[in-house]
Parts: structure tokens; C-alpha cells; sequence
């Protein structure tokens, strides 16, 4: 009976250790700073929703050798000033031993200032004005692209197929979408296309017509929108009302790419292209299994926000792991050592013109059809045939 008391409780133990990671007592943490609350807050949810993902799949695998890592989220708000402050408070309160996340350009760029100051790295994983990368920062680094790179999946479609004569440019008057705007025009004149407008516009209106009567009145081939989720609904519902019917609509990313654009948007939303900086067919390992278990997490979509994110998790466990300690200088030398792949492709920071630490990934342009976002170009990856040209009174009917 003894015997059998002993090997029952030697089972026992066996099988607590086996569900349940022994955890050195220290653990390591990661700041992460994102918008939790206000307009951009749909962008907060799906990247900490990815974040929350990444991180029980580190830990259920060892954590970071053997100590288990440790998200802590601040919400910038959407405001520089607050996310100024949360990294303040994340380096000097909480000790964390790098910065993630990292949203907003404005954000973003503020993020940055506060930890190349105290030298702590930051890894940023949606930010996308090019000056970040440009200032010579040598702890932030950048996994995805640049504002910049964000239509040069779109150059080869409007040249193949659409061969637009003119264009008209929307966009937000922010760092982010200043930007854009700026790279695009650059990239019409490059190709040809005669700019007839090009306006920002300050985030959260409620009415965009007067804007869009200009619009209407230029009557381009293509209009081009940088924009926020709630601005990019409001901005194709007015087009809608107005019976703008270009050749094409094209979003710039961001809000055009989230399942909230067409829940809010509805039959304007279809037919919409879009840059897009990854999708889930793409043939990058893990990208559909990510995909997937989001869904089944979370009950609904992710896109390439989500990606970055989940990411970005994991090249922020790569580095601890490499690194020879939890020195600030040492985490910085193996993030700059970063050689691996991840579902959103591969990550190495390079040199690239006056951007310092930045990923290198292609582009790509994805259209809304029948409230499904379908990668259409370029062909050899796409997961659906483009709908071109588009009669928007059928579309709209």
C-alpha cells in the first residue's frame, strides 16, 4: 500500500510539473505602447490582442530562457504628449528593458525621442513616417515599412492595368498622412499622372462633403485617401452620397485594411483597393496558422496591424534570448543582430538611404469584395482575381 501511496504521489508531481512552467522567480519585462482608448483604439485592440497571443505562445514554449516575459501595455491615447509620458514611466517606474509597440506616427515619434534619450531599445512595429528612422536614433528600430514604401504595390497595377491620367489626394494632416500624400505625389509625377487636388484634412470630422465637392468637380481617374478607420468610412459613405465614381478608389492602409472599415462603411466599402503590407496567404511561415488562431481566439479578423504586432512579439523574445545580458547596450546589439523569420516575413534592420535599423518587406494592394478583404496584386500572389474596371452604380445599389 506504501508503495502504491509513493508512486501515486511521484505521478502527481510529475504531471504539475509538466502543465505548469516553473518560473524563475524574476521576470522579464517589455513595455508595450499603444492606442487602448480614442479613435485609434480599434488599432490598439487587434495589436494587443496579437501581442496577448504571441506572448502565451513564448511562455507555453519556456519564455525567455526560462523566465517567463512580461507585457506591460500603456495607451498612448492616440496623443504624442501621453505617449511621451508612458514611455517616461514604463523606463524610469517600471524598469522594463525595452520598448515595443508604437502606433501612430506622431506617437510613435514621440516614443522614440524618450527612448533613444534614456538608450533603451524600442522596437516599433506600425509607426510608418519615414523621418523615424531617420534620425540617426541608434536604439530605435523598425519592423515595418516606411510610409513611403506603402503604394509601391500599387505603381504596377495603375501601370498594367488602370493607367490613370489624373489623381485626387485626401489625407489626414498628421506626420503620417502628410507623409503619404507627399509620396505619392512624388509617385504620380513620377508615373505621368496629373495631381487635379491634393488636401489634408484634420482627423475626427463629421462631414467631409465640402471636401469632396472639390473632389467631385476635379472628377479624377483615381483618388487616393490616407486615413484613419473612422475617417476612411465616413470619407467613401460621402463619396457614395455624392455619386463620385472615379475610375478607382485606393486607400493608403491603415483604416482601409480593418474589418471595422466595412462594417461601418457597408456597400460603400466594396470595391475599395488598398495597400496593404500583408495578408494572410502570403507565403511567409506561420502566416495563416496566425491568422487562424486569431480568428478562433478572437472571433473575428486580423490583418497586417495584427501581424506586426504578433511579430514583433516574437523578434522582442529572439533578442532577450541572444542577448549576453539585460544591459540596454547588449539588448540593443542583439536586436540589431536580428536575422529571422516571422509571419509578417523576414526581419534584418539595414541601412537604407538616411533610414538607419529598418526591415526591408515588400507591398501589396488588397480590394474589398462582398465584406471580404482579397489580396489582388501582384497575380502570382494574389488570393482572388481584381474587379476592374468597377461600375459603382451596380456596386451601389
Amino acid at each position: 500500500m506504501k508503495k502504491l501511496m509513493f508512486a501515486l504521489m511521484v505521478f502527481c508531481l510529475s504531471m504539475v510539473s509538466v502543465s505548469v512552467p516553473v518560473w524563475a522567480e524574476e521576470t522579464i519585462k517589455v513595455g508595450i505602447i499603444l492606442p487602448l482608448t480614442g479613435g485609434q483604439a480599434a488599432f490598439g485592440e487587434i495589436e494587443k490582442n496579437s501581442f496577448e497571443l504571441a506572448l502565451e505562445e513564448i511562455n507555453a514554449a519556456g519564455g525567455i530562457n526560462g523566465k517567463k516575459l512580461e507585457l506591460l501595455f500603456e495607451d498612448d491615447t492616440g496623443k504624442p504628449e501621453v505617449a511621451r509620458s508612458a514611455a517616461e514611466k514604463l523606463i524610469n517606474k517600471d524598469k522594463v528593458v525595452m520598448l515595443g509597440g508604437g502606433y501612430g506616427s506622431s506617437e510613435t515619434f514621440a516614443i522614440a525621442g524618450v527612448a533613444q534619450q534614456n538608450r533603451i531599445p524600442f522596437l516599433i512595429n506600425t509607426g510608418s513616417a519615414d523621418k523615424i528612422t531617420e534620425q540617426k536614433w541608434d536604439y530605435v528600430f523598425r519592423l515595418n515599412q516606411p510610409v513611403s514604401d506603402y503604394s509601391l504595390g500599387l505603381e504596377t497595377f495603375l501601370a498594367s492595368v488602370v493607367q490613370p491620367k489624373t489623381a485626387a489626394i485626401l489625407f489626414e494632416d498628421s506626420a503620417f498622412g502628410s507623409g503619404g500624400a507627399k509620396t505619392f505625389q512624388e509617385t504620380c509625377d513620377r508615373m505621368g499622372i496629373k495631381v487635379v487636388l491634393s488636401e489634408g484634412y484634420s482627423k475626427g470630422g463629421m462631414d467631409f462633403k465640402p471636401l469632396l465637392v472639390k473632389v467631385k468637380e476635379a472628377n479624377p481617374d483615381l483618388i487616393y485617401m490616407i486615413s484613419y478607420v473612422m475617417d476612411a468610412a465616413l470619407l467613401m459613405t460621402q463619396s457614395m452620397e455624392l455619386r463620385i465614381m472615379p475610375k478607382l478608389f485606393v486607400g493608403g492602409g491603415a483604416g482601409f485594411t480593418l474589418p471595422e472599415f466595412s462594417k461601418n462603411a457597408g456597400k460603400a466599402a466594396e470595391m475599395v483597393f488598398s495597400a496593404t503590407l500583408w495578408y494572410q496567404t502570403l507565403p511567409y511561415p506561420g502566416a495563416m496558422e496566425y491568422y487562424e488562431k486569431f480568428v478562433k481566439k478572437f472571433g473575428k479578423d486580423t490583418e497586417y496591424h495584427g501581424a506586426e504586432a504578433y511579430s514583433a512579439a516574437y523578434v522582442i523574445a529572439d533578442t532577450l534570448k541572444r542577448t549576453k545580458s539585460m544591459d540596454p547596450k547588449d539588448v540593443r546589439d542583439a536586436l540589431a543582430a536580428t536575422d529571422m523569420k516571422t509571419v509578417f516575413g523576414p526581419v534584418k534592420f539595414v541601412t537604407d538611404g538616411k533610414k538607419i535599423n529598418q526591415n526591408k518587406l515588400p507591398t501589396y494592394l488588397v480590394q474589398w469584395s462582398n465584406g471580404k478583404l482579397e489580396l489582388v496584386w501582384p497575380k502570382d500572389v494574389a488570393s482572388k482575381a481584381y474587379v476592374y474596371p468597377i461600375e459603382w452604380e451596380k456596386v451601389w445599389k
